[in-house]
């Protein structure tokens, strides 16, 4: 893969931790000349993340940005244009449930929050970089949605699911789109990963009893993850377009 992704610039939002740091560390791995890592308020995370794409041989550099936040999305998408407006490979990481809250808990504040956060600001920084990879002829896109999508998340977490479906939606509708411009556009969704985003959000129980759900017996591994993204924006994934591949140990098998 070193000579595919020679010379070529990835973007990976939300990568100070979990997933989206595994991606970054991933695609520097398997050769990108450099990797943008965005961050929100973890700095030392990021930090942490970039000394690791530069130990795998890229360049490295951060944005901070609160993607949660409309007016965050636009200074975002601002200082992105400034140090990285030549972007090869996108990887819509950046997501949170933000916090379990019902139907009656949860106000419009949390709704939008959650919104731009999983779903706005990709639509956002797509559209952002989208007109260099057209320009080029060339470019991959990777939408990271969530086993949510398809079963309407836990308890409290009915937003954020639905946010999850809406980038799977878009991610086949981006790819009728782009496909023929020369540009792929896939998406991942998660099964249950053992990382922050659970240990803020589920308890041992709920994570034993999804254990024992699970066909292969185990929770998800951010690199579980962030090994198929790395697939899907590689020339072994040239004829695959506007997929969600479910990568969830078997959670979701008929």
């Amino acid at each position: 893969m070193a000579n595919e992704f020679s010379g070529k610039t990835a973007l990976v939002t939300g990568a100070s931790r979990g997933i989206g740091a595994a991606a970054a560390v991933g695609l520097a791995r398997a050769g990108v000349a450099r990797v943008v890592v965005h961050y929100n308020r973890y700095r030392e995370g990021a930090e942490a993340t970039l000394d690791a794409v530069r130990g795998a041989g890229a360049q490295a550099d951060a944005i901070g940005g609160d993607l949660g936040d409309t007016e965050g999305i636009r200074r975002f998408v601002v200082q992105l244009a400034e140090t990285a407006p030549a972007v090869d490979t996108l990887i819509n990481n950046a997501g949170s449930l933000v916090q379990r809250a019902g139907l009656i808990e949860c106000g419009e504040d949390l709704f939008d929050r959650v919104m731009n956060l999983n779903f706005k600001s990709a639509w956002a920084i797509t559209r952002a970089v989208a007109p260099y990879m057209i320009e080029r002829k060339s470019g991959a896109i990777v939408n990271v949605s969530s086993i949510a999508a398809r079963n309407g998340g836990g308890l409290g977490a009915s937003v954020y699911a639905a946010a999850k479906a809406a980038v799977m939606t878009i991610t086949k509708g981006w790819a009728r789109e782009l496909a023929p411009l020369g540009i792929r556009v896939n998406a991942v969704s998660p099964g249950t990963v053992d990382n922050y985003f659970h240990q803020q959000f589920s308890t041992r129980q709920i994570l034993d009893s999804v254990i024992a759900q699970t066909p292969a017996g185990r929770l998800g591994a951010n690199e579980d993850v962030a090994d198929v993204i790395v697939f899907l924006c590689s020339d072994a994934a040239r004829y695959i377009h506007g997929q969600t591949v479910e990568i969830n140990g078997g959670m979701l098998a008929p």
